[in-house]
Protein backbone atom coordinates (compact mmCIF):
# COMPACT_ATOMS: atom_id res chain seq x y z
CA UNK A 1 0.00 0.00 0.00
CA UNK A 2 1.43 3.37 -0.94
CA UNK A 3 1.35 6.14 1.59
CA UNK A 4 -0.81 9.17 0.95
CA UNK A 5 0.97 12.40 -0.03
CA UNK A 6 1.35 14.90 2.79
CA UNK A 7 -1.45 17.37 3.25
CA UNK A 8 -0.55 20.76 1.76
CA UNK A 9 0.61 23.35 4.25
CA UNK A 10 -1.47 26.43 4.76
CA UNK A 11 -0.25 29.96 5.56
CA UNK A 12 -1.71 29.79 9.08
CA UNK A 13 0.46 26.77 9.93
CA UNK A 14 3.61 28.47 8.65
CA UNK A 15 2.85 31.68 10.52
CA UNK A 16 2.10 29.84 13.76
CA UNK A 17 5.69 29.05 14.71
CA UNK A 18 9.07 27.50 13.90
CA UNK A 19 7.87 23.96 13.17
CA UNK A 20 8.59 24.39 9.46
CA UNK A 21 12.07 25.78 8.81
CA UNK A 22 12.40 27.70 5.55
CA UNK A 23 15.68 25.96 4.78
CA UNK A 24 16.51 26.70 1.14
CA UNK A 25 15.35 28.97 -1.68
CA UNK A 26 15.39 28.46 -5.43
CA UNK A 27 14.94 32.05 -6.65
CA UNK A 28 14.72 31.01 -10.29
CA UNK A 29 11.81 28.63 -9.70
CA UNK A 30 10.29 30.77 -6.94
CA UNK A 31 10.21 27.79 -4.59
CA UNK A 32 11.34 27.19 -1.02
CA UNK A 33 12.18 23.96 0.78
CA UNK A 34 10.56 23.57 4.19
CA UNK A 35 11.83 21.06 6.74
CA UNK A 36 9.88 19.97 9.80
CA UNK A 37 11.76 20.74 13.03
CA UNK A 38 11.32 20.64 16.79
CA UNK A 39 13.36 22.25 19.55
CA UNK A 40 15.75 19.30 19.82
CA UNK A 41 16.35 19.32 16.06
CA UNK A 42 17.30 23.00 16.12
CA UNK A 43 19.47 22.48 19.18
CA UNK A 44 21.42 19.57 17.74
CA UNK A 45 21.96 20.88 14.21
CA UNK A 46 25.39 22.44 13.74
CA UNK A 47 24.19 23.94 10.45
CA UNK A 48 20.82 24.27 8.76
CA UNK A 49 22.28 23.96 5.28
CA UNK A 50 22.27 20.87 3.06
CA UNK A 51 24.41 18.92 5.52
CA UNK A 52 21.23 18.36 7.49
CA UNK A 53 19.87 16.38 4.52
CA UNK A 54 22.36 13.60 5.24
CA UNK A 55 19.75 12.32 7.71
CA UNK A 56 16.10 11.56 6.89
CA UNK A 57 13.97 14.71 7.08
CA UNK A 58 10.34 15.60 6.54
CA UNK A 59 10.59 18.13 3.71
CA UNK A 60 8.20 19.86 1.36
CA UNK A 61 8.76 22.14 -1.62
CA UNK A 62 6.27 25.01 -1.71
CA UNK A 63 5.90 28.19 -3.79
CA UNK A 64 7.37 31.37 -2.35
CA UNK A 65 3.96 32.95 -2.67
CA UNK A 66 2.87 30.77 0.25
CA UNK A 67 5.64 32.31 2.38
CA UNK A 68 4.56 35.80 1.34
CA UNK A 69 0.98 35.04 2.29
CA UNK A 70 1.96 33.47 5.62
CA UNK A 71 4.26 36.34 6.61
CA UNK A 72 1.95 39.10 5.43
CA UNK A 73 0.24 39.71 8.74
CA UNK A 74 1.26 41.59 11.87
CA UNK A 75 3.86 39.03 12.98
CA UNK A 76 6.85 39.34 15.24
CA UNK A 77 10.02 40.69 13.70
CA UNK A 78 12.39 40.48 16.65
CA UNK A 79 15.05 37.88 15.84
CA UNK A 80 18.56 38.64 17.07
CA UNK A 81 21.37 38.17 14.54
CA UNK A 82 24.97 36.99 14.54
CA UNK A 83 27.21 37.95 11.62
CA UNK A 84 30.88 36.92 11.53
CA UNK A 85 33.98 36.44 9.39
CA UNK A 86 34.11 32.63 9.67
CA UNK A 87 36.26 30.46 11.93
CA UNK A 88 35.82 32.82 14.87
CA UNK A 89 33.70 30.75 17.25
CA UNK A 90 30.29 31.86 16.01
CA UNK A 91 28.95 28.30 16.09
CA UNK A 92 30.12 27.88 19.68
CA UNK A 93 28.58 31.19 20.71
CA UNK A 94 25.33 30.25 19.00
CA UNK A 95 25.27 26.93 20.85
CA UNK A 96 25.95 28.62 24.18
CA UNK A 97 23.22 31.20 23.57
CA UNK A 98 20.86 28.39 22.61
CA UNK A 99 21.27 26.92 26.09
CA UNK A 100 19.66 30.01 27.63
CA UNK A 101 16.03 29.69 28.62
CA UNK A 102 13.70 31.19 26.04
CA UNK A 103 16.17 31.29 23.14
CA UNK A 104 15.78 29.37 19.87
CA UNK A 105 19.16 29.33 18.10
CA UNK A 106 19.27 28.89 14.31
CA UNK A 107 22.65 28.20 12.74
CA UNK A 108 23.19 29.14 9.11
CA UNK A 109 19.89 28.40 7.33
CA UNK A 110 20.81 27.84 3.72
CA UNK A 111 18.07 30.26 2.65
CA UNK A 112 20.15 33.20 3.88
CA UNK A 113 23.11 32.05 1.82
CA UNK A 114 20.86 31.56 -1.20
CA UNK A 115 19.66 35.14 -0.88
CA UNK A 116 23.18 36.52 -0.50
CA UNK A 117 24.17 34.75 -3.73
CA UNK A 118 21.13 35.98 -5.69
CA UNK A 119 21.55 39.04 -7.94
CA UNK A 120 20.13 42.18 -6.30
CA UNK A 121 17.52 42.74 -8.99
CA UNK A 122 16.04 39.31 -8.20
CA UNK A 123 16.78 39.21 -4.48
CA UNK A 124 14.58 42.20 -3.74
CA UNK A 125 11.43 40.21 -4.33
CA UNK A 126 12.33 37.63 -1.68
CA UNK A 127 13.77 39.78 1.12
CA UNK A 128 10.68 41.42 2.73
CA UNK A 129 9.29 38.34 4.53
CA UNK A 130 12.67 37.02 5.72
CA UNK A 131 13.02 38.88 9.07
CA UNK A 132 9.55 37.67 10.11
CA UNK A 133 10.27 34.19 8.75
CA UNK A 134 13.40 33.91 10.89
CA UNK A 135 11.71 35.36 13.99
CA UNK A 136 9.24 32.48 14.41
CA UNK A 137 9.64 30.39 17.57
CA UNK A 138 7.71 27.68 19.41
CA UNK A 139 6.33 29.95 22.13
CA UNK A 140 5.48 33.61 22.57
CA UNK A 141 8.09 34.00 25.32
CA UNK A 142 10.87 32.58 23.13
CA UNK A 143 13.08 34.65 20.87
CA UNK A 144 15.08 33.52 17.85
CA UNK A 145 18.81 34.12 17.51
CA UNK A 146 19.99 33.55 13.93
CA UNK A 147 23.61 32.96 12.96
CA UNK A 148 24.11 33.63 9.26
CA UNK A 149 26.73 32.21 6.92
CA UNK A 150 29.82 34.44 6.87
CA UNK A 151 29.32 35.91 3.40
CA UNK A 152 25.69 36.78 4.22
CA UNK A 153 27.29 39.80 5.93
CA UNK A 154 27.19 41.38 2.47
CA UNK A 155 23.45 41.97 2.95
CA UNK A 156 23.24 41.99 6.76
CA UNK A 157 21.14 45.13 6.71
CA UNK A 158 18.48 43.34 4.67
CA UNK A 159 18.06 40.71 7.37
CA UNK A 160 18.21 42.71 10.61
CA UNK A 161 15.35 45.26 10.60
CA UNK A 162 15.77 48.84 11.85
CA UNK A 163 15.94 48.98 15.63
CA UNK A 164 17.04 45.37 16.01
CA UNK A 165 20.31 44.00 17.38
CA UNK A 166 23.20 42.17 15.74
CA UNK A 167 26.45 40.72 17.08
CA UNK A 168 29.46 41.06 14.77
CA UNK A 169 32.16 38.47 15.54
CA UNK A 170 35.77 38.61 14.40
CA UNK A 171 39.36 37.73 15.36
CA UNK A 172 42.54 39.71 15.12
CA UNK A 173 44.31 39.01 11.82
CA UNK A 174 47.33 37.17 13.26
CA UNK A 175 45.15 34.80 15.24
CA UNK A 176 42.77 34.38 12.32
CA UNK A 177 45.58 33.47 9.94
CA UNK A 178 47.05 31.06 12.48
CA UNK A 179 43.71 29.35 13.03
CA UNK A 180 43.17 28.89 9.28
CA UNK A 181 46.64 27.45 8.77
CA UNK A 182 46.02 24.98 11.60
CA UNK A 183 43.04 23.28 9.97
CA UNK A 184 43.18 20.95 6.97
CA UNK A 185 39.52 21.57 6.11
CA UNK A 186 39.84 25.33 6.58
CA UNK A 187 42.75 25.36 4.11
CA UNK A 188 40.64 23.51 1.54
CA UNK A 189 37.83 26.04 2.05
CA UNK A 190 40.33 28.90 1.89
CA UNK A 191 41.52 27.91 -1.58
CA UNK A 192 38.01 27.13 -2.80
CA UNK A 193 36.66 30.57 -1.82
CA UNK A 194 39.72 32.62 -2.79
CA UNK A 195 38.43 33.77 -6.17
CA UNK A 196 34.92 34.64 -4.98
CA UNK A 197 36.35 36.58 -2.04
CA UNK A 198 38.66 38.52 -4.35
CA UNK A 199 35.63 39.48 -6.44
CA UNK A 200 33.56 40.45 -3.41
CA UNK A 201 36.35 42.60 -2.03
CA UNK A 202 37.07 44.58 -5.22
CA UNK A 203 34.82 47.52 -4.40
CA UNK A 204 36.03 47.76 -0.79
CA UNK A 205 39.79 47.16 -1.09
CA UNK A 206 41.30 48.35 -4.37
CA UNK A 207 44.36 46.62 -5.75
CA UNK A 208 44.79 43.96 -3.07
CA UNK A 209 47.95 42.06 -4.10
CA UNK A 210 47.68 38.46 -5.26
CA UNK A 211 48.60 36.20 -2.30
CA UNK A 212 51.63 33.98 -2.80
CA UNK A 213 50.97 31.41 -0.07
CA UNK A 214 48.34 30.18 2.37
CA UNK A 215 49.10 32.89 4.92
CA UNK A 216 48.51 35.51 2.24
CA UNK A 217 45.27 33.81 1.18
CA UNK A 218 44.11 33.83 4.81
CA UNK A 219 44.96 37.52 5.11
CA UNK A 220 42.93 38.22 1.97
CA UNK A 221 40.03 36.22 3.42
CA UNK A 222 40.22 38.26 6.62
CA UNK A 223 40.28 41.50 4.64
CA UNK A 224 37.27 40.46 2.57
CA UNK A 225 35.09 39.33 5.46
CA UNK A 226 36.10 42.10 7.87
CA UNK A 227 35.47 44.85 5.35
CA UNK A 228 32.10 43.23 4.64
CA UNK A 229 31.24 43.62 8.33
CA UNK A 230 32.57 47.17 8.43
CA UNK A 231 30.52 48.08 5.36
CA UNK A 232 27.45 46.45 6.90
CA UNK A 233 27.87 48.43 10.12
CA UNK A 234 28.19 51.62 8.08
CA UNK A 235 24.95 50.79 6.26
CA UNK A 236 23.07 49.94 9.49
CA UNK A 237 23.14 53.15 11.58
CA UNK A 238 19.65 52.49 12.92
CA UNK A 239 20.51 49.04 14.30
CA UNK A 240 22.25 48.20 17.55
CA UNK A 241 25.54 46.45 16.81
CA UNK A 242 27.96 44.89 19.26
CA UNK A 243 31.44 43.78 18.13
CA UNK A 244 33.12 40.77 19.75
CA UNK A 245 36.71 39.54 19.40
CA UNK A 246 36.45 35.78 19.89
CA UNK A 247 39.88 35.29 21.45
CA UNK A 248 39.19 38.01 24.00
CA UNK A 249 35.85 36.32 24.71
CA UNK A 250 37.69 33.06 25.43
CA UNK A 251 39.68 34.80 28.18
CA UNK A 252 36.45 34.92 30.21
CA UNK A 253 33.61 33.24 28.34
CA UNK A 254 31.21 33.44 31.29
CA UNK A 255 31.50 37.23 31.36
CA UNK A 256 31.38 37.45 27.55
CA UNK A 257 28.24 35.32 27.34
CA UNK A 258 26.59 37.44 30.02
CA UNK A 259 27.40 40.58 28.07
CA UNK A 260 25.93 39.12 24.86
CA UNK A 261 22.81 37.93 26.68
CA UNK A 262 22.30 41.41 28.12
CA UNK A 263 22.86 43.02 24.72
CA UNK A 264 20.32 40.72 23.08
CA UNK A 265 17.84 41.12 25.92
CA UNK A 266 17.96 37.45 26.96
CA UNK A 267 17.37 36.46 30.57
CA UNK A 268 20.44 34.86 32.15
CA UNK A 269 21.32 34.46 35.81
CA UNK A 270 24.92 34.20 37.01
CA UNK A 271 24.33 30.56 37.93
CA UNK A 272 23.02 29.78 34.45
CA UNK A 273 25.95 31.48 32.77
CA UNK A 274 28.38 29.63 35.00
CA UNK A 275 26.76 26.26 34.33
CA UNK A 276 26.63 26.78 30.56
CA UNK A 277 30.24 27.93 30.19
CA UNK A 278 31.50 25.21 32.53
CA UNK A 279 29.60 22.57 30.58
CA UNK A 280 30.67 20.20 27.80
CA UNK A 281 30.15 22.65 24.92
CA UNK A 282 33.35 24.46 25.87
CA UNK A 283 35.42 21.28 25.44
CA UNK A 284 33.93 20.01 22.18
CA UNK A 285 34.36 21.07 18.57
CA UNK A 286 31.17 23.06 18.09
CA UNK A 287 30.75 22.12 14.42
CA UNK A 288 30.98 18.41 15.28
CA UNK A 289 30.45 17.68 18.96
CA UNK A 290 32.00 14.21 18.73
CA UNK A 291 35.46 15.82 18.61
CA UNK A 292 37.41 17.32 21.50
CA UNK A 293 38.31 20.99 21.22
CA UNK A 294 38.94 23.74 23.75
CA UNK A 295 40.15 27.29 24.16
CA UNK A 296 43.54 25.99 25.27
CA UNK A 297 43.83 23.77 22.20
CA UNK A 298 42.92 26.70 19.93
CA UNK A 299 45.63 28.84 21.53
CA UNK A 300 48.18 26.02 21.17
CA UNK A 301 47.35 25.40 17.51
CA UNK A 302 47.58 29.09 16.66
CA UNK A 303 50.89 29.40 18.51
CA UNK A 304 52.27 26.40 16.61
CA UNK A 305 51.39 27.96 13.27
CA UNK A 306 52.84 31.33 14.23
CA UNK A 307 56.07 29.61 15.28
CA UNK A 308 56.21 27.52 12.10
CA UNK A 309 55.14 30.18 9.61
CA UNK A 310 56.03 33.42 11.38
CA UNK A 311 57.80 35.00 8.42
CA UNK A 312 54.92 34.27 6.02
CA UNK A 313 52.38 35.55 8.56
CA UNK A 314 54.34 38.74 9.16
CA UNK A 315 54.48 39.28 5.40
CA UNK A 316 50.72 38.71 5.14
CA UNK A 317 50.10 41.25 7.91
CA UNK A 318 52.34 43.75 6.12
CA UNK A 319 50.28 43.16 2.99
CA UNK A 320 47.13 44.04 4.96
CA UNK A 321 48.74 47.22 6.24
CA UNK A 322 49.80 48.28 2.75
CA UNK A 323 46.36 47.55 1.30
CA UNK A 324 44.73 49.58 4.07
CA UNK A 325 46.43 52.72 2.72
CA UNK A 326 43.89 52.60 -0.13
CA UNK A 327 40.87 51.37 1.83
CA UNK A 328 39.11 53.25 4.61
CA UNK A 329 37.14 50.11 5.51
CA UNK A 330 40.27 47.99 5.87
CA UNK A 331 41.94 50.76 7.88
CA UNK A 332 38.93 50.74 10.20
CA UNK A 333 39.03 46.95 10.49
CA UNK A 334 42.71 46.93 11.45
CA UNK A 335 42.18 49.74 13.94
CA UNK A 336 39.35 47.76 15.55
CA UNK A 337 41.87 45.00 16.20
CA UNK A 338 44.56 47.33 17.47
CA UNK A 339 46.60 46.79 14.31
CA UNK A 340 46.68 50.37 13.03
Amino acid sequence: MSSAPPAPLGPEELARGATWLAQALDPTAGEVRLIAMNRDAYRSASFLDDRMLQQPVDAQIVPWTLIEEAMGGDLRNDARWIFHIGHVGSTLVSRLIGELQGVLALREPRLLRDLAMTPPEIRGRYLPPVPKLMSRTFAADERACVKATSFASEIAGEFAPPGERALFMYARPRNYIGSILAGENSLVELRMLAESRAQRMQTRVHGFPRPQNNAGLAAAAWACEMTALEAAAEAMPDRRIDWADFDRMLDNMESALGRIAEFFGFDATPDQLSAITAGPLMTRYSKALEYDYSAALRRDLIAEQIAAHGREIDSALAMLGAAAEKSALLTRALARCGED
